[in-house]
């Protein structure tokens, strides 16, 4: 966890106060660290922090997996403010598609709407196919799921699935 450097004041009621203060203590927390995992939750940190990651160039098919098992994971009310926003820059074109197809793969899986952010990354303008072979390739147009196939990105599996 990084550092707390910063300050935030804001202001409240003292009825708002008071209630904030029972809140934060029946959840064993300070009133900040309540006020922080209410407004800023782990589940969006964590989907903040793989995004992060796949900036690096180390792992990224590991971040790639973790996103996967975060996106499996979230019920339909904490996905919708998990990927809400998203900030994509400094991703290739390539995993700018794959996390956007990721995304509104889970979101129909949980009948959720995908988030506005998911159709403003442009399609690949070349056919990315998850393996070499070009034998495969006919399985690979068939099997992948329909919002990597709208990105022009073809794999054989779809978020929840393990190959």
């Amino acid at each position: 966890m990084a550092t707390k450097s910063e300050q935030l004041q804001i202001r409240v009621t003292p009825a708002q106060k008071v209630v904030l203060k029972r809140l934060a203590r029946r959840a064993g927390l300070d009133v900040s660290s309540y006020v922080l995992s209410r407004v800023l939750p782990p589940a969006r940190s964590r989907f903040h922090e793989i995004l992060r990651a796949l900036r690096r160039e180390e792992n990224r098919r590991f971040a790639l997996a973790e996103l996967n098992d975060l996106l499996s994971d979230l019920a339909p009310a904490q996905f919708r403010d998990t990927v809400a926003d998203v900030e994509l820059e400094g991703l290739s074109p390539f995993l700018q598609n794959y996390v956007a197809a990721m995304v509104e793969q889970a979101a129909h899986q949980k009948d959720e709407a995908s988030p506005r952010w998911v159709h403003d990354v442009a399609p690949l303008e070349e056919p990315y196919f998850a393996v070499p072979f070009s034998r495969l390739r006919p399985h690979l147009l068939r099997a992948a799921p329909v919002a990597f196939k709208r990105r022009n990105i073809f794999v054989d599996s779809a978020v929840g699935d393990r190959v």
